[in-house]
């Protein structure tokens, strides 16, 4: 086998049921209330994707989710959406303090909001130095796609942070 081949895509259906739950068929057997989880959400989110069963078991492998069909696509998309909720901030437009603990409040691509910045280390870099995860004191993650792509006055702000 040709270790530079791409693999072969798995041959499944994931789809909502009568319930609204994700039903993912393998094989001509369908599994019911299935979750879709990334391997690694931040560094690789189109890549090594999992569909799982209520009990844990990993019933289908994506390698690569653009070597999928348009329709499964759709639904993995959907799937994973429901599951993950980090909102990007686009407008830091004002802090409190320059100290932490620090209020800021943001423009985020789901409307305004505030969160509290408990110590300097909740902003994390991501390979890159432009993407920033920052966690807010009550556990939600905010992510800055590209730090350098702010207005002025949001990098001059996030500046003083890092």
């Amino acid at each position: 086998m040709n270790a530079s081949a791409p693999a072969t895509p798995p041959v499944f259906t994931l789809q909502r049921d009568a319930h609204a739950r994700w039903t993912c068929s393998v094989e001509g057997v369908a599994h019911h209330s299935v979750q879709v989880v990334r391997a690694f959400p931040l560094s690789a989110p189109e890549e090594d994707i999992a569909i799982v069963s209520t009990g844990g078991q990993e019933l289908v492998f994506v390698a690569r989710l653009d070597a999928l069909d348009a329709l499964n696509q759709q639904a993995l998309r959907g799937a994973l959406a429901e599951r993950e909720f980090v909102p990007v901030i686009e407008r830091i437009r004002s802090v409190s303090t320059f100290a932490t603990p620090s209020t800021w409040q943001v423009d985020t691509d789901r409307g305004a909001t505030e969160l509290v910045l408990k110590v300097e280390e909740d902003i994390r870099r991501l390979p890159g130095a432009r993407r920033l995860l920052v966690t807010s004191g009550s556990g939600v993650v905010f992510e800055i796609r590209d730090r350098h792509r702010m207005d002025r006055a949001s990098q001059r702000l996030l500046e003083r942070f890092l």
